[in-house]
């Protein structure tokens, strides 16, 4: 007879557990855990083809010097900072790394409007690859930030409602860092390119 009330206690527990929205936060947690992977999937590959633009774009306008600097220190700034999955734990790092990923943007569009000073330059087939490329990169970046911010809305909302709250609580759980409106601004936008022939 103890022995079943025993069992009916520990199955009373698991129901009682199930609902509690644990489950649910772990789900939510490994989802922005993926999103966050492939962010920072597409910037490593805007930072790896920042060398190739500069280094082009450097055999043509090399009186730029200023701009060229101020990619390659940009992109040093994003290289600096370790982008690890504890990054969207630590909302001071966070908004430190997104920062720097809007300094480079910034960046590039300078160093892709000085570009547009040198007809040679813009009709030159590396260039125009690479150009392509960052700007594809750029979408790319764009949805899976998207990616990221719909899984953090999710989990940050099982995080805040009852009764999975008091399971977040009782966990551990915090709710994660989102890029913000000036943030998103600043660094969603690809650079302008325009190709077309000075008139």
């Amino acid at each position: 007879m103890r022995r079943f009330f025993a069992l009916a206690a520990l199955l009373m527990a698991t129901l009682g557990l199930g609902g509690c929205g644990y489950n649910t936060l772990q789900s939510a947690d490994e989802q922005i855990k993926a999103g966050w992977a492939e962010v920072l999937n597409q910037y490593q590959r805007r930072a790896d083809l920042v060398p190739n633009l500069v280094n082009t774009v450097k055999g043509f306008a090399a009186q730029e010097q200023q701009v060229l600097l101020g990619v390659t220190n940009a992109r040093a700034r994003v290289g600096a900072i370790q982008a690890t999955p504890e990054l969207i734990n630590d909302p001071a790092a966070f908004q430190k790394f997104v920062a720097a990923q809007g300094q480079l943007t910034s960046a590039l569009s300078r160093l892709l409007v000085v570009a547009e000073n040198y007809p040679q330059l813009k009709s030159d087939a590396i260039f125009r690859d690479l150009v392509a490329q960052l700007e594809g990169t750029e979408n790319r970046i764009t949805v899976a930030r998207n990616r990221y911010i719909k899984a953090v809305q999710e989990y940050n909302v099982v995080v805040r409602s009852f009764p999975s709250n008091l399971t977040a609580m009782l966990f551990g759980f915090k709710e994660k860092p989102q890029f913000t409106v000036e943030n998103e601004k600043e660094i969603s936008s690809a650079p302008k390119v325009d190709f077309s022939a000075p008139k």
